[in-house]
């Protein structure tokens, strides 16, 4: 009893110890547990944040919305007694063409009003030639003529042009598309040749734009026109190559200038020192001759949409170049070195500007880059024999003779009805196709105007019964195998059934104010081209 009454008394003074010691001992451990707690709380809130913030920029950068938006406080959830962690509901978004022309929410903006396309695709250069309805004369056919002509069939195989009509009236959209289908109707068909135009509803309100540079309303609509003309034609070329050439529709090229083009931006890109080049610059003057990179081209497009009523474009083109390459405060010889680097110039330019009447009503400009050499006024051919007369009169020594001989030009005084130029083939030659170029680049209006180019087969008799032969025969026996069109060329196949030909012949059928060059004569035979530049310039 003695012993039990012992222990009952340590117990109940031992007891009140031990719990005053486990309760000491439990906020002892809980106070040091606290800084671990916290420091698991804020890293898996920060990691909580981290991971939301990565979401809303990876979202940012796959969503296609128009508008750049913070996080709203609003979406957050607040912080109850340093517990609950903020969720973000909205995602970052990145500007995009919207933020500078508001009016493009509708998606509608950005569809084309006309296109006439093959969807023809991977080819290696794409020519972008904007153009606008002219007050007084359009060079676009003559342009892309000119291009045509100064292109190879491998060349054709390897690029594309497309022709952007910025017009908002679809009625001149059309009128002009026809214009071009008329003259170069198989080239579209087969997909060499495209034409598109915007929607009226791409454009912002043109008369309420902010004014800069001091310029009038009027130059002021139409740079930043030309500005969003260039933008959207590149948006829609970028896909088709892989490089884009910036072209105007009032120029002229030199012979086989896609085949120097490619060759010189392959060897550019595949020299490791100029591999990071922006644009090459085959022409001096504004915009006209820069290729780029088509992958390269969203950076002039958002900065064209950015600054489009700001700066004329071949300027915004200097901007995008100097940020490439200047830094504040640098020197004028370390920038143009740099420069040099990445918009890299060749020469000889490979085109020129020839037109004097610019897009820009009452603006006249006869701007010519000293760099692209003389244009040459004729090119020999090796021609077949014949006997070459004509009864229009020649200006001075520009005799046909001569012309025919490779020595020189055509140049014909005032024709009048029934003039004609004959060639009369010294042996009989096959012939299946022809063309003939009438007009310069000096005296556009000395052409051919109804005017026809028939022939004389071996054995005409036989082709004048014959009902597979579609073309009116005149009093003394020759065919009509075409004319001269409104730019002064003629240009034709001859049906395969028309043989071997004596004569062939220009017919002039009206009396002519002007006076006349006959620049160009090709006739292709199975064996060799025998053609004749009869030309006192190029078109």
């Amino acid at each position: 009893m003695h012993i039990r009454g012992c222990f009952y008394e340590i117990l109940f003074v031992l007891l009140p110890y031990t719990i005053l010691v486990i309760f000491i001992a439990a906020n002892y451990s809980s106070e040091q547990s606290k800084p671990r707690r916290m420091t698991e709380f804020q890293m898996s809130r920060q990691d909580r944040n981290s991971t939301a913030s990565t979401y809303a920029i990876n979202k940012a950068s796959l969503d296609n919305s128009d508008t750049l938006e913070g996080i709203s406080s609003s979406s957050s959830s607040p912080i109850v007694d340093g517990t609950t962690v903020a969720q973000f509901e909205e995602s970052i978004q990145l500007p995009s063409a919207v933020d500078f022309l508001p009016h493009l929410t509708d998606a509608a903006s950005l569809q084309p009003s006309y296109i006439e396309s093959k969807h023809r695709r991977g080819v290696s250069i794409v020519i972008g030639i904007p153009t606008v309805k002219r007050e007084k004369k359009s060079y676009l056919i003559e342009t892309i003529d000119n291009i045509i002509s100064n292109m190879d069939e491998i060349e054709q195989n390897d690029t594309m042009i497309v022709v952007y009509v910025g017009e908002q009236d679809l009625a001149n959209v059309k009128i002009i598309a026809q214009q071009i289908r008329l003259r170069f109707g198989s080239f579209i068909d087969s997909g060499f040749l495209e034409i598109i135009a915007p929607s009226s509803s791409y454009y912002p309100d043109m008369n309420n734009l902010r004014r800069t540079l001091d310029d009038p309303l009027e130059r002021l609509r139409w740079r930043s026109k030309q500005n969003l003309d260039f933008a959207f034609l590149m948006a829609y070329a970028r896909a088709i190559g892989t490089f884009y050439l910036q072209l105007e529709d009032d120029i002229i090229t030199k012979k086989g200038f896609v085949t120097t083009m490619k060759t010189f931006a392959l060897e550019k890109t595949l020299n490791s020192t100029s591999s990071h080049w922006f644009a090459l610059d085959f022409c001096q003057l504004g915009f006209i001759g820069k290729m780029f990179k088509s992958a390269d081209l969203p950076w002039l497009i958002s900065f064209f949409q950015m600054f489009y009523s700001d700066q004329p474009v071949d300027w915004l083109l200097s901007y995008v170049l100097n940020i490439k390459t200047c830094g504040l405060g640098e020197s004028s010889k370390i920038c143009a070195k740099r420069l040099a680097e990445v918009n890299i110039r060749y020469e000889p330019s490979l085109f020129q500007h020839v037109g004097i009447h610019s897009s820009l009503p009452g603006k006249v400009q006869k701007l010519k880059d000293e760099k692209f050499g003389e244009i040459p006024k004729f090119t020999p051919h090796h021609n077949p024999p014949a006997e070459v007369r004509s009864s229009i009169q020649p200006h001075q020594s520009y005799t046909i003779e001569k012309a025919y001989a490779g020595e020189n030009f055509f140049w014909g005084l005032s024709p009048k009805r029934d003039d004609l130029i004959e060639f009369r083939f010294k042996q009989p030659a096959t012939v299946h196709k022809y063309l003939f170029r009438s007009g310069s680049l000096e005296q556009p209006s000395d052409r051919f105007y109804n005017t026809t180019v028939e022939v004389l087969p071996v054995d005409a008799d036989r082709l004048k019964g014959s009902a597979g032969v579609a073309y009116n025969v005149t009093k003394d026996g020759f065919l009509v195998v075409g004319s001269f069109n409104s730019i002064g060329i003629a240009e034709g196949v001859i049906d395969s059934q028309v043989s071997e030909l004596k004569e062939l012949r220009l017919h002039v059928h009206s009396d002519m104010k002007n006076w006349v060059v006959l620049r160009e004569n090709a006739v292709p035979t199975p064996k060799r081209l025998y053609s004749v530049e009869l030309s006192a310039g190029v078109l």
